[in-house]
């Protein structure tokens, strides 16, 4: 039993560690963190709907994401903005509670709702079209074809992407809203939004709360996967 848990928690931390290296590999590790990206600004726009409305999303070639939308109330402004962040930390960690219940089923129906919910309604640029349609075409092509194994390797490789990006992202805005406030995003949009909670509060609120729910989905999906 603890050779098959010690064999488990390698091959648990394996994907971590690749996951990190893949979002660094040039140009491919732009286009694979667009995963996290889609979620991210697709947290924007649910939220969004609640009194406003979505206008387009755009993905971009360097990982970068910007949704565009009209929002009525402050508080609708104000949730719209908190959610980006708090909403890819929450699919991460509900990502690795998916595969540890071993529901990776409705993982897979999660992926293939926000893309094709993007590229029905949201997603109009040329490079974010492309992105939709290429990742859902590999996607599907390798469930279809490929054997159950890897569909489980694939399956726990894009949930360790997205967690490793949101807690690497939410660091990065946390870095920009201390040195470069008026250029810290959600967290600058906060800001201005309060008035009186600067930037870089916000940005140590999305990195706490990203490393939190990374702390509980590598504790939901490693003691369920490992029993």
């Amino acid at each position: 039993m603890s050779f098959v848990r010690d064999k488990f928690s390698a091959k648990f931390f394996l994907f971590l560690v690749l996951a990190f290296l893949l979002i660094h590999v040039p140009f491919l590790g732009n286009y694979v963190k667009v995963i996290n990206t889609l979620i991210h600004e697709s947290g924007h726009a649910l939220i969004a709907l609640f009194g406003g409305n979505v206008e387009r999303i755009s993905l971009f070639m360097n990982s970068e994401g910007a949704t565009y939308s009209n929002q009525s109330t402050w508080i609708g402004s104000f949730f719209t903005s908190l959610a980006g962040y708090t909403f890819a930390s929450f699919m991460a960690f509900l990502s690795f509670f998916l595969i540890g219940k071993r529901k990776e089923t409705i993982f897979i129906d999660i992926l293939l709702a926000f893309i094709f919910l993007n590229l029905i309604f949201w997603v109009r640029n040329p490079y974010g079209i492309f992105w939709l349609c290429s990742f859902a075409v590999a996607f599907l092509f390798l469930l279809i074809k490929g054997s159950q194994a890897l569909r489980d390797h694939l399956l726990l490789l894009i949930a360790a992407i997205l967690l490793v990006d949101s807690v690497q992202s939410a660091y990065e805005i946390l870095y920009i809203s201390v040195f470069q406030p008026q250029a810290a995003g959600d967290a600058a949009n906060l800001a201005r939004l309060t008035g009186i909670i600067p930037a870089p509060v916000w940005g140590f609120f999305f990195f706490f709360q990203a490393l939190w729910f990374c702390y509980y989905g590598l504790k939901r999906g490693y003691y369920r996967l490992g029993t």
